[in-house]
C-alpha cells in the first residue's frame, strides 16, 4: 500500500493533520532549494520527535573514507558526501517559560503544510495546547530566494488564543551538526568563529580535509502590529551556537511576528577572507527588499520559470500535481548558473548517494534543461564533464588503462571516482557512453556544434580510447568481447557481453571517428590543437575502427532478440507476474546471491539501448524486445518507469504508458519505494518530463528537424508543454483527435507531425 496523505491539488503539495510517523517523509516532500543551497522541511522550533535535520550548500563536500571489508587495487579512497551544513533556520520558542515542541504538546490541531509550487514558497500552520494550558496559533512562511541565492527568509507568527502570554523567540545558528550518512562518524566540520553584532550573528566553519570555508549568517527582527518591538535583545552563546533571545508580551488574540533572514556565504563564490563581508552584503540586499519584497521577487522568479517549463494536464489532478512536483524540484536543484555544480540523485533533499553526480545527469536530465532553459544551461553540464577530463584519465590509469583513455566516474564531486562498491566502480562502465551520448544529444537538439571542437572532441577521444582498450579479442567467437561488466541492470554483476554496454561502446567509437572528420574539415585549428594535445595518429583511429566493426552482440535466434548478456537464457525465466507479492521488493526481501541468479531486471537495460539508439531499430524490433524484457523487469530503480513509459507510448500501449507515467511522476508523493524519508529522487524526475514530452508527445529530432507523434491517455482531456528549440519556443497542446502548435519568434519553422511536414507561422495557431 502506497502512502496517500498528500492532498491532490494542481499547484500545491498539501498535508492536513499532524502525524509524527510521517514527519520525516514530509521533511523530504516539502524540501526547498534554489540551485545554490537546499533545506529539508524541518520545523524551525524545537522538535523532540523523529526528524532528519538537513541543510545543504551546493558543491561543499567531505571525502568520507571508504568503508569496505577488504581493499582492492584501484578502489577509491573515499566516498564524497554532501554535508549537512550549519543550521540557519532554528528558532527556539518559549510560551510563559514552556518550550514549544509539537512532540510534547497536549494537543496539536489544524496542522497544515503547503508547498506552493507556483510561488516556490512553503507554508505551515497549526494550533497547539502546551502542557501548561496556553493555546497558541502559529503561522510560518519560508522560502529560499531565487533572486539572492545565498539567502533564505522565514516569517514566524504566534498568537495566544486563550490568555495573555509572555513569548520568547530565540533565532539561532548551530554549527554542532552531524550527517545522517557517514561511514565512520568522523566530524566533517570545524567551527572557526562564533560572532554576534547587533541583530546579526555569524558562524564561521570549514570542512575538514576539503577545507571549504563557509559563513552561516542571520539577521532577525521581532514585530508587533507591524512595528519593531522595543526591548532587550539577549545574546545566547554556546561553543558552536549563537542566538538572540527576544521576549515580548502578547495579549490574547494579538500576533507577534519574527522575521529571520539567513543563509550561507562560501568560498566557492567569494575569497576565503571576505565571507563575513559577503554575508553582510547578502543580508543588506534582503533587508532592503524586506520580507514582502523578497517574497514578491520569489513569486516573480518562479512565474518566469513556470512560463517556460510548466506542463498542464486537464482532467487528471493527480497526474498534474505529479508533473509539477517533478518540475519544481528539478528547478530547485539546478539553475545552470555555476558550471562547478551538477545534479545529485537526491538533490538538496537528503544525503543518500552522497549528493554526488551520477550518469543520471547525461542520460536523463540534460533533455529537460535543454528544452526548458536556454541551451547555455545544458552546455554548463557538458562543460562540467570537460573540466573533469584529466580526472577521468587518472581514474582509468588507476585501473590499468593508458594513453589518455578516460573513464568517467560513476560517482563524483570533483571528477575523481568515489563510489566504493567494486561491481559498480570497476564494472558499471556504460556510464562512459552516457557522456558521449549527451554530447551527441546536445548538438542534435541545439544545433550548437561549437562545443565539440572547443571541448567535446577531447572527451570523445578519451572515451574511444577506453572502449578500445577495454575490449578483448575472442578467438572462439572471432569477435571482440567486453568481459566482466555490470549493465544498467544492477541486479546482475560481472557479466560478459552486456548488450547495452557493447552496443554503446561501438556507437561511441564510431561517433568519435565521425567527429574527428567533421572537426578536421570544418575547424582545422581546433583539430590540430586537439590532435597535438592527445597525440592521436591515423593508425590508432584505424585500430579503434577494427574493434567497433567486430564487436560481439549476444543474440537469440529462437526469440529474435538481442540477449541482455551471455547466459541470460540459462536463467529460470519466471516472469514478475508469477512472483509472490510478498517477495517484493526483491532488493529488500532476497539475498544478493538469489537476486544475481534470477532473471529480474532492476531497470531498463537492453531497452535503455533501444531508447538511446532508437533510430537504429524498427518498431517491430522494439516491440519484440519490449515484450521479452519488460515482463522480467521489477522497476526497483527510480529510473525505470520513465523509459518504459516512453517505449510503451511509442508502441501505442497507452494504458501501460499511463501506468508507468503515474509511477514515475508520483514516485515520491506516493512513496512507491518506501524510502521517501531519505530524500527525493531528483534525477528520475527529469525522466518524468521525458515521459510526457518524448513519450506521449512523441517529440524527436529527425533529419535535423523537430518531429512529433502525439498521443493522449484516455484519462486526460488535454495536455500542453513548451520547448525551447534552437532559440525558438514552440507551445504544443494535445487533445483527443488534434494537436495545436504555436510558435514564438520572427521566422516560419518547418516541423513534422506524424511523419508529415507542417509549417508553423509565428503568432498563428496551427492545428493538426
Amino acid at each position: 500500500m502506497n502512502q496517500d496523505y498528500i492532498v491532490p491539488d494542481p499547484w500545491s503539495i498539501i498535508e492536513d493533520g499532524y502525524e509524527p510517523d510521517r514527519v520525516k517523509s514530509s521533511e523530504s516532500l516539502f524540501s526547498l532549494g534554489n540551485g545554490a543551497m537546499g533545506q529539508r522541511a524541518n520545523f524551525e522550533e524545537t522538535y523532540s520527535g523523529p526528524t532528519f535535520q538537513g541543510s545543504y550548500i551546493g558543491g561543499v563536500y567531505y571525502p568520507d573514507k571508504t568503508r569496505v571489508g577488504w581493499w582492492k587495487n584501484g578502489y577509491p579512497e573515499y566516498f564524497a558526501k554532501v554535508l549537512n551544513a550549519p543550521n540557519w533556520i532554528g528558532i527556539d520558542i518559549h510560551i510563559d517559560g514552556e518550550p514549544l515542541d509539537l512532540a510534547a504538546c497536549s494537543k496539536v490541531e489544524n496542522f497544515r503544510r503547503e508547498l506552493n509550487m507556483q510561488e516556490g514558497v512553503y507554508y505551515r500552520s497549526f494550533e497547539a495546547e502546551l502542557p501548561g494550558g496556553t493555546r497558541i496559533a502559529v503561522k510560518v512562511t519560508r522560502f529560499l530566494s531565487m533572486e539572492i541565492d545565498e539567502v533564505g527568509a522565514i516569517r514566524y507568527a504566534i498568537q495566544p488564543l486563550n490568555r495573555n502570554a509572555a513569548i520568547s523567540f530565540e533565532p539561532y545558528l548551530d554549527g554542532g551538526i552531524t550527517n545522517e550518512d557517514t561511514n565512520w562518524d568522523d566530524p566533517f566540520w570545524e567551527v572557526t568563529s562564533v560572532e554576534s553584532e547587533g541583530a546579526r550573528a555569524y558562524i564561521g566553519a570549514h570542512t575538514l580535509k576539503t577545507h571549504f570555508d563557509t559563513c552561516t549568517f542571520m539577521h532577525a527582527v521581532l514585530e508587533r502590529d507591524g512595528k519593531a518591538v522595543d526591548g532587550d535583545r539577549q545574546e545566547v552563546r554556546g561553543e558552536k551556537r549563537i542566538g538572540h533571545r527576544y521576549t515580548a508580551d502578547a495579549e490574547k488574540g494579538q500576533e507577534l511576528v519574527l522575521y529571520k533572514f539567513g543563509g550561507y556565504a562560501a568560498d566557492l563564490n567569494h575569497p576565503k577572507g571576505s565571507l563575513r563581508k559577503a554575508a553582510d552584503k547578502a543580508l543588506d540586499q534582503a533587508l532592503s527588499l524586506g520580507f514582502d519584497g523578497l517574497k514578491k521577487a520569489q513569486q516573480d522568479a518562479w512565474a518566469r520559470i513556470w512560463e517556460m517549463s510548466d506542463i498542464t494536464i486537464e482532467g487528471d489532478v493527480r497526474a498534474q500535481q505529479g508533473i509539477r512536483f517533478n518540475i519544481l524540484h528539478l528547478n530547485q536543484t539546478y539553475t545552470g548558473r555555476n558550471s562547478r555544480l551538477n545534479i545529485g540523485p537526491k538533490g538538496f533533499t537528503g544525503e543518500k548517494y552522497g549528493g554526488s553526480t551520477y550518469w543520471d545527469t547525461e542520460a536523463y536530465c540534460i533533455p529537460f534543461y535543454m528544452a526548458t532553459k536556454d541551451q547555455q544551461v545544458a552546455r554548463q553540464l557538458l562543460k562540467y564533464r570537460y573540466n573533469h577530463l584529466e580526472k577521468a584519465i587518472e581514474n582509468a590509469e588507476k585501473l590499468g588503462f593508458s594513453n589518455g583513455a578516460a573513464l568517467y566516474p560513476m560517482v563524483t564531486m570533483n571528477g575523481e571516482e568515489c563510489h566504493n562498491e567494486w561491481e559498480i566502480t570497476f564494472e558499471e562502465i556504460h556510464r562512459n557512453s552516457a557522456i558521449a551520448f549527451a554530447i551527441f544529444n546536445y548538438f542534435r537538439y541545439t544545433g550548437d556544434y561549437s562545443y565539440i571542437p572547443e571541448m567535446g572532441l577531447e572527451v570523445l577521444i578519451g572515451i574511444a580510447r577506453f572502449w578500445y582498450q577495454r575490449a578483448t579479442f575472442s578467438k572462439a567467437k572471432n569477435k571482440y568481447v567486453i568481459l566482466g561488466v555490470t549493465g544498467p541492470n544492477e541486479y546482475e554483476n560481472n557479466v560478459n557481453n552486456n548488450w547495452y554496454t557493447n552496443y554503446s561502446a561501438r556507437w561511441c567509437i564510431r561517433y568519435a571517428i565521425e567527429q574527428l572528420g567533421k572537426v578536421k574539415d570544418g575547424y582545422p585549428e581546433d583539430y590540430d590543437r586537439v590532435v597535438g594535445l592527445t597525440k592521436l595518429n591515423p593508425q590508432e583511429v584505424s585500430a579503434w575502427k577494427k574493434v567497433a566493426d567486430n564487436l560481439y552482440f549476444p543474440y537469440s535466434e529462437e526469440h529474435r532478440v538481442y540477449l541482455q548478456q551471455d547466459g541470460f537464457l540459462d536463467k529460470e525465466l519466471i516472469t514478475v507476474e508469477n512472483l509472490d507479492r510478498k517477495e517484493r521488493p526483491i532488493n529488500q526481501k532476497w539475498s544478493w546471491d538469489r537476486i544475481l541468479r534470477s532473471p529480474y531486471i532492476k531497470q531498463a537495460d537492453t531497452l535503455q539501448g533501444f531508447y538511446f539508439f532508437e533510430s537504429d531499430f524498427s518498431l517491430d524490433q522494439l516491440e519484440r524486445h519490449f515484450d521479452f524484457y519488460e515482463p522480467f523487469t521489477v522497476h526497483e530503480s527510480s529510473l525505470s518507469p520513465c523509459v518504459h513509459s516512453i517505449q510503451a507510448a511509442r508502441l501505442g500501449r497507452m494504458e501501460q504508458a499511463y501506468t508507468f507515467y503515474l509511477r514515475t511522476s508520483r514516485l515520491d508523493l506516493d512513496d512507491y519505494n518506501k524510502e521517501v524519508h531519505e530524500g527525493l529522487h531528483i534525477t528520475s524526475m527529469a525522466g518524468t518530463w521525458m515521459s510526457i514530452v518524448e513519450g506521449f508527445g512523441g517529440m524527436r529530432i529527425v533529419d535535423d528537424k523537430l518531429s512529433f507523434s502525439p498521443r493522449i491517455p484516455k484519462e486526460w482531456k488535454s495536455y500542453s508543454f513548451k520547448i525551447n528549440f534552437r532559440h525558438r519556443i514552440i507551445h504544443v497542446t494535445v487533445a483527443p483527435g488534434q494537436t495545436r502548435f504555436e510558435l514564438d519568434g520572427k521566422e516560419e519553422m518547418s516541423i513534422r507531425v506524424n511523419g508529415k511536414r507542417v509549417v508553423l507561422t509565428p503568432g498563428q495557431t496551427t492545428t493538426v
